[in-house]
């Protein structure tokens, strides 16, 4: 079988070194060539081994881990078209800021490009959709080798793991025999800690800011996604200080465990809101202070693309701010808890009175609504959802529904979406993944279409325990298509966007052995909702009617717009 040591050495110095850098999970896919990191991982205690035979859909599963944890997870693939199916999850990691770290096993250099089978050209095969991508050296009995491989792991996860985070690529090849000595000791470590520095404004900037915040007399904190495990007591803390409107994306995760006396600060209905012309004379700001990304809001977006406030105050740690609308007037380069260190006391002002009332109008109205759209079911979901849970939800209609009528709370619930991209592949995956790294009850909202991507992502729930149920908004096609531009031409439509497919998911739940349930009206919701979950997985297919869903959404932001319009 020929001297396994230099392999063995090989592998288990690069384990090390990954959790030495922080990673306590791996996904593995199964395949040949992977086989020496495989057997090194798997048999290491200390990390959490999980397995997903579809490479694209173990791909999400990694992120929705890495999504929920905050750090580097690993996700290990043989060589081949295997490591290709990665790209989807590698792009959305990339916008989104995930620090993936993704290691493709290779063959050796002598069997690239002369025809061997399952050998691709796997160097720089993410491009620059990777942070740092390198091409490591076969095993040998080599000193120098042994200190580039922990130098260059540790290299790596030091640059996935700085802002922005992000994924890195290792492309490892092997050469045959792939066997490892399962009784060889670990070898001794040659790197042996990294150490981070403490962000901090300077005094300018700290100053510009105090002044800036003084001088405003209407000012809006805009927050889009937030970090997993931001310090939000010390958020509230610095909003009721200031004491501006905060403009609360669902993923900001500021909508829930609101404190009491930071209600009336804590808007949620803006979206509907800034649909009233009439409204949005009265709220334009002088002084907008944005953390995280553009939020999902497109009526928030054109609203503050037109009035381009004076002052657009960004705060993003990364120098390739996050921009979409052209507007930002300031880059802070700094984390948001460094921010929220300025120290700032101001009365509630008028400004703020303004948006205050028009939110609560707006809730009323919410509220109040009967009907048996989507967004009455996803209302009805949105209350039921017990304390201590997660809520994932898909993109497209699913995610502005989750904007439109999750309302503040002061239950714990934290939401997640993959928004780095806002694609609908991928999301049952990542719902896995992020079950898996927080180990609570788990609600994904998803429509069909998003659902039928990503149906491979159920195979891991044959290997590992889950808690998730999936709430499919089955329209019978692409639903958000029908509130664009594109449904007012009969043309076509259905066929290229609306494109029913006529599919419905018992059978899929039969073969996974999930909990099913069909649901045609709120009642059977409601009853449904009531019932224990009996099965690690549960579906709950809810059918609706794309024309009726787009009535009443239409028909309730209406009703807003009036009772808003309303006020003196």
């Amino acid at each position: 079988m020929g001297n396994k040591k230099p392999l063995t050495n090989y592998v288990r110095r690069m384990t090390r070194a990954l959790m030495n850098a922080g990673v306590k999970s791996v996904v593995i896919s199964p395949g040949s060539r992977s086989t020496p990191l495989a057997y090194a991982f798997a048999s290491t205690k200390s990390l959490e081994a999980y397995m997903q035979v579809d490479e694209r859909s173990a791909g999400f599963f990694a992120l929705g881990l890495a999504k929920a944890t905050g750090e580097p997870v690993v996700l290990l693939c043989t060589s081949g078209t295997a490591a290709s199916n990665y790209f989807p999850a590698v792009t959305e990691a990339h916008y989104a800021r995930i620090p993936l770290i993704v290691i493709t096993a290779d063959r050796p250099h002598e069997l690239r490009e002369v025809g061997a089978p399952q050998a691709i050209d796997q160097i720089q095969l993410y491009g620059n959709h990777v942070k740092y991508s390198v091409d490591f050296p076969l095993a040998e009995e080599n000193s120098d080798v042994d200190d580039y491989i922990e130098r260059h792991v540790q290299r790596a996860a030091s640059v996935a793991l700085s802002a922005p985070s992000g994924p890195i690529h290792l492309n490892v090849p092997f050469r045959e025999p792939l066997l490892i000595d399962f009784e060889m000791e670990t070898p001794s470590p040659t790197f042996i800690q990294r150490m981070k520095g403490i962000d901090f404004l300077d005094a300018s900037t700290t100053q510009f800011i105090e002044s800036v915040l003084h001088k405003t007399e209407k000012g809006l904190l805009v927050v889009g996604e937030l970090p997993i495990g931001i310090d939000t007591e010390l958020f509230w803390k610095f909003a009721k200080a200031l004491n501006w409107p905060v403009l609360c994306d669902p993923l900001s995760n500021l909508r829930a465990k609101v404190p009491t006396n930071c209600m009336n600060l804590c808007i949620d209905r803006y979206d509907a809101l800034l649909k009233s012309e009439l409204y949005k004379g009265k709220a334009i700001p002088d002084t907008v202070i944005r953390f995280g990304p553009q939020p999902v809001s497109k009526p928030l977006s054109l609203f503050l693309k037109k009035v381009r406030p004076q002052t657009v105050v960004l705060v993003d740690e990364s120098p390739e701010f996050r921009d979409p609308l052209g507007i930002v007037t300031h880059h802070i380069q700094s984390s948001a808890e460094a921010f929220l260190q300025i120290n700032v006391q101001k009365e509630e002002s008028f400004y703020a009175r303004i948006w205050s009332r028009a939110n609560h109008e707006a809730t009323v109205v919410m509220e109040n609504s009967i009907g048996s759209d989507e967004g009455a079911y996803t209302q009805m979901l949105f209350s039921h959802l017990p304390d201590e849970s997660d809520l994932i939800s898909g993109s497209s209609m699913p995610i502005r529904d989750v904007d439109t009528f999750f309302g503040k709370t002061d239950r714990d619930i934290t939401i997640f979406a993959n928004r780095g991209t806002n694609g609908i592949d991928g999301v049952v995956s990542t719902a896995l993944g992020i079950q898996a790294a927080r180990k609570r009850p788990t609600w994904l909202l998803i429509g069909d279409l998003s659902f039928l991507h990503d149906v491979n992502g159920l195979i891991v729930s044959r290997f590992h325990e889950t808690d998730l149920t999936i709430v499919i908004m089955n329209n019978d096609g692409g639903g958000i298509f029908s509130y664009l531009p594109q449904a007012e031409s009969g043309n076509h439509f259905e066929r290229l966007f609306g494109t029913p497919t006529g599919l419905t998911f018992e059978h899929i739940a039969a073969m996974y052995d999930a909990q099913y349930a069909s649901i045609e009206s709120m009642e059977e919701f409601e009853q449904e909702l009531a019932k224990e979950k009996e099965k690690n997985i549960r579906i709950i297919e809810v059918f609706t009617n794309r024309e009726a869903n787009v009535t009443a959404h239409r028909t309730l932001w209406n009703e807003i717009t009036k009772r808003i319009d309303s006020i003196e």
